[in-house]
């Protein structure tokens, strides 16, 4: 049951990250590199994004505050799983160097990962819906269709 309940928030925390990602990151596909590298993770690149999101979704002010507040609880678990690792690439070959894949740290870093979303994913659960529930129906509507055309990289 326990296992379950946790599948869930894993799951839901991700989907969650996902849609914010999603909408912050088809904004700035500007030739610019990806959200969250360099300077596209700085406060100041996030309030764009976040700008740009609440006047694609015309949010008044408390819908704006609580888009606001994903954003930073989706930083924040972004930086939890980065653990100060500005080399992910580095950190699998680390994995490769010898003769045979290190197994064991493989396992540790998965579970290292998946314990921090699992730390994390209540808050940003707790965000996405209080952002999203916020939302008017018509709002709301903007969202799914901006999901459904996300891999199209579609404007809201």
């Amino acid at each position: 049951m326990k296992f379950r309940l946790i599948n869930k928030r894993v799951l839901f925390g991700l989907l969650g990250a996902g849609l914010l990602a999603g909408s912050l990151s088809a904004y700035s596909h500007s030739g610019e590199g990806h959200w969250g590298h360099g300077e596209r993770g700085s406060p100041e690149f996030r309030a764009k994004m976040v700008e740009r999101v609440a006047n694609r979704l015309d949010l008044n002010a408390e819908q704006k505050q609580r888009l606001n507040a994903l954003a930073e609880q989706m930083h924040q678990q972004r930086l939890a799983l980065m653990g100060g690792n500005t080399q992910p690439r580095g950190q699998l070959l680390g994995l490769m160097a010898g003769t045979q894949f290190d197994r064991s740290k493989a396992q540790a870093l998965v579970t290292e990962k998946t314990t921090q979303i699992q730390q994390q994913s209540p808050a940003l659960i707790a965000a996405m819906g209080d952002f999203y529930d916020s939302l008017n129906p018509a709002q709301q509507q903007k969202v799914r269709e901006f999901m459904q055309k996300r891999g199209h990289h579609g404007p809201f």
